[in-house]
């Protein structure tokens, strides 16, 4: 029985502590613009013992996947919008958002949908489903579905949303078509303040 999804809301009880973190760092404008809307923290907090709670939760053991933004902190204010919209998160096999808005600021949260020419709502992730889908490489899925496709939202139909709420932890299989809410807010204090985790199954040494 597979887990695709998981919301746990009053996931932290220092949730407070966390959010002031993510207000005290800098979040500086990329030289170029990234899939993503908005900027993420130029620094990483890593919370002790969040890798062996989201394993216990997923029931796979699991650490950060390097080369990520693991551990940083997004910032998403009003107007901001990325190179891309609908996208999954390669080079994991959970994804993590942890919501740190204010209640009263709260908008949007995490999207999801179908791809109304594949009819598909992931990403395929074997070669049998690969083939299924008419694609030869995984590959593909960028070249043929989110290059051309990724922000042209007629070719995609909403399924899902799960809605902002303060310290709500939304864990999903990254290889889901999905994208975050609009930004919103003028500054770090009102704008859409997230946490971000990015996981790998844990290596045999």
């Amino acid at each position: 029985m597979p887990k695709t999804l998981l919301i746990i809301d009053d996931f932290l009880q220092n949730a407070d502590e966390i959010r002031a973190a993510g207000l005290a760092v800098d979040y500086p404008l990329p030289e170029e613009k990234r899939n993503f809307p908005g900027r993420n923290s130029d620094k990483r907090l890593l919370i002790d013992g969040l890798d062996q709670e989201i394993s216990r939760l997923v029931g796979e053991p699991l650490m950060p996947t390097p080369g990520t933004g693991h551990g940083k902190f997004r910032l998403a204010l009003e107007g901001e919008e990325g190179a891309g919209k609908v996208h999954v998160d390669p080079q994991c096999v959970w994804s993590g958002i942890l919501y740190l808005s204010r209640p009263e600021d709260c908008q949007g949260g995490t999207d999801f949908f179908r791809h109304i020419p594949t009819g598909l709502d992931h990403a395929p992730y074997t070669n049998a489903q690969l083939a299924a889908a008419g694609l030869n490489s995984f590959q593909d899925i960028s070249d043929k579905i989110l290059l051309p496709d990724s922000r042209n939202m007629e070719k995609w139909e909403p399924i899902m949303r799960v809605p902002m709420r303060f310290n709500r932890l939304v864990l999903l299989r990254p290889w889901y078509w999905h994208t975050a809410g609009p930004g919103f807010g003028r500054d770090v204090v009102s704008g859409r303040l997230v946490y971000l985790m990015f996981f790998q199954n844990q290596q045999t040494l």
